[in-house]
């Protein structure tokens, strides 16, 4: 983890368990750094206005100002469940990082009684998942990011084939098929609309080329699996 993302994860810690502390030495253990390091990251999120403040003493820690929280929730169980199943059956899809940081968010904030009983339920619920899945990750998170910003991404994909190609493209949408996961974008090789198989994109790489807006019906697009397109 580089420190960009680790100082990132630092602040989504700490708001999930607002207003409880976390020691620099829990800190250091998670993210594998050293305690010095820990210190040095609460500093430069302290002078950036990161309203994060410190407990001194043998039981102290760091802890965020509970306005940059989540309030109490009222999640049954069977609710908070239900969304840490979705995103079991969501494993190495788009977002998935986001999603079990809201997830933690909800939790912190859940009354007590409901958290241990959304905890003893979920105990009881496997989802079961294929051992030779490949998570990609980084591949992911890079797709996820230049549709958020709107930039053209440089990826080698493979076809069915196992044939190499490295081509722009201009990321629009995220698709979810039988098959898994598509990235709707303008190919600038082949200048057209096309799918591409999340699973069979090798290497995507950020560029700082803008990608022009452009419309997405899903009816000029070659959307896989004979699906149509449902908004969420």
């Amino acid at each position: 983890m580089n420190r960009t993302d680790r100082l990132y994860a630092i602040v989504e810690e700490l708001r999930a368990i607002s207003p409880r502390l976390r020691s620099a030495r829990e800190l250091a253990e998670r993210y594998e750094v050293s305690v010095r390091t820990i210190e040095r990251d609460i500093c430069a999120l302290q002078q950036a206005g990161i309203p994060i403040y410190a407990d001194v003493g043998r039981r102290g820690g760091y802890a965020l100002d509970k306005s940059m929280s989540l309030p109490p929730l009222n999640f049954t169980p069977a609710e908070t469940v239900a969304l840490a199943v979705a995103l079991a059956r969501h494993r190495g899809g788009p977002f998935e990082q986001a999603g079990h940081s809201a997830l933690r968010k909800i939790v912190a904030v859940l009354p007590e009684r409901n958290a241990v009983a959304a905890r003893d339920l979920a105990a009881r619920i496997r989802v079961l998942d294929r051992v030779d899945a490949q998570q990609h990750h980084q591949i992911t998170a890079v797709i996820e990011r230049a549709i958020e910003v709107g930039r053209v991404v440089r990826i080698g994909y493979l076809d069915r084939f196992g044939a190499r190609t490295e081509r722009d493209v201009e990321p629009f949408a995220l698709l979810s098929g039988t098959n898994g996961w598509y990235l709707a974008a303008w190919c600038r090789m082949r200048d057209r609309p096309r799918c591409f198989r999340l699973d069979r994109i090798a290497s995507a790489a950020a560029t700082e080329l803008p990608a022009p807006h452009r419309p997405f019906d899903g009816t000029a697009w070659d959307i896989p699996d004979g699906h149509r397109v449902v908004a969420l």
